[in-house]
């Protein structure tokens, strides 16, 4: 069974859950497809924003192909914060997903979403919350960072992370890196929803079954 981990990353915070997503991921026996959406951004652009190198190295991961994602047993979205929304690159290509609406292609299937902000209070829970929205016209399952995930709770530090998603805080000049709770947040996420997923094998199909005879 395969879990698809979708996501867009500027500075590299995003693409760092991304890989403590996979490896939750993996931990519950699942395979995990780790993914970009493509840039809408010019290079000039992206040099201006100090991003360039970490670009070089994001360039790494393969670019999806949307209509790949019928292909998935699951998906993790994962987007950075836009003035409480996720990116421009992750709603231009969730808008191109017409065809799998149609279909079809996503319904039953389990989706979950993950984010950081450059701030404490920069709208990590709205990102995800909002990104729920898409996901639901899709027909997907919706699952989120349960508060057996304790450390979410703490109080003795800043830290991301909420019963919406795992989240990260990069800091007004982005030069915090995702903390050890925000990883473990981000690797219980995915432990998590490859869980969810590995009980629901073989339902979906009968699922879809009883819907069109109604």
């Amino acid at each position: 069974m395969k879990v698809f981990i979708v996501y867009y990353s500027l500075h590299g915070h995003i693409h760092a859950l991304a890989q403590a997503v996979a490896e939750g991921v993996r931990e519950a026996d699942l395979e995990a497809e780790l993914y970009r959406v493509p840039e809408t951004l010019p290079l000039e652009v992206i040099e201006k924003m100090g991003a360039a190198a970490f670009q070089e190295e994001f360039a790494t991961v393969p670019v999806i192909d949307r209509h790949r994602l019928g292909d998935a047993d699951a998906i993790i979205f994962g987007t950075p914060t836009r003035f409480g929304n996720m990116c421009g690159q992750m709603r231009q290509f969730l808008d191109a997903t017409g065809s799998l609406w149609t279909s079809g292609a996503l319904v039953g299937k389990v989706g979950s979403v993950f984010t950081g902000s450059n701030c404490q209070h920069g709208g990590q829970e709205t990102t995800i919350i909002s990104t729920h929205i898409t996901l639901l016209h899709h027909g997907m399952i919706i699952a989120g960072l349960p508060y057996t995930f304790g450390a979410q709770c703490r109080d003795d530090e800043i830290t991301g992370c909420s019963p919406y998603g795992a989240s990260t805080i990069a800091g007004s000049d982005g030069s915090r890196r995702p903390s050890e709770i925000e990883l473990a947040g981000a690797r219980y996420q995915g432990k998590y929803v490859a869980l969810i997923t590995r009980e629901l094998a073989g339902t979906r199909e009968k699922l879809l079954e009883e819907l069109a005879a109604q």
